[in-house]
């Protein structure tokens, strides 16, 4: 497999039976044709999460959160990361990023859409 798209799917297709270090390998292969891959630096960082390479898992998930710092998704699996690591309060942090994140883009669609804390809007 040559191609960038074919190591990502394959890893995937290896992370769903549970094959982590084999996922690993696939999406560093699709790494390797494009570095800043986001999606895929993502998959890989919950690859070597659930392999428990956990300081491993949190510098890659560190580097998604770097390519697409808007992306809600990187920053819950920030969390997910802190959560195994036990660092509770940078979990906390990670994760009300992600709300807050969420909520940014629904309001795009939907300018009425409550804030994360579920309180009222400001300034409205």
């Amino acid at each position: 497999m040559s191609d960038k798209l074919g190591h990502y799917k394959r890893g995937h297709e290896l992370y769903g039976q549970n094959r982590f270090e084999e996922a690993i390998v696939a999406y560093r292969q699709a790494l390797e044709l494009d570095p800043d891959w986001s999606d895929c630096v993502q998959a890989l960082g919950m690859a070597l999460m659930q392999k428990g390479d956990l300081d491993l898992a949190l510098e890659t998930m560190l580097r998604a959160t770097e390519l697409t710092p808007e992306d809600p998704f990187a920053f819950t699996s920030l969390s997910m990361i802190y959560v195994r690591r036990n660092q509770i309060e940078e979990a906390e942090k990670a994760q009300a990023t992600a709300k807050m994140l969420s909520w940014q883009e629904e309001v795009k669609s939907n300018p009425s859409a409550p804030p994360p804390d579920g309180g009222p809007r400001t300034g409205s």
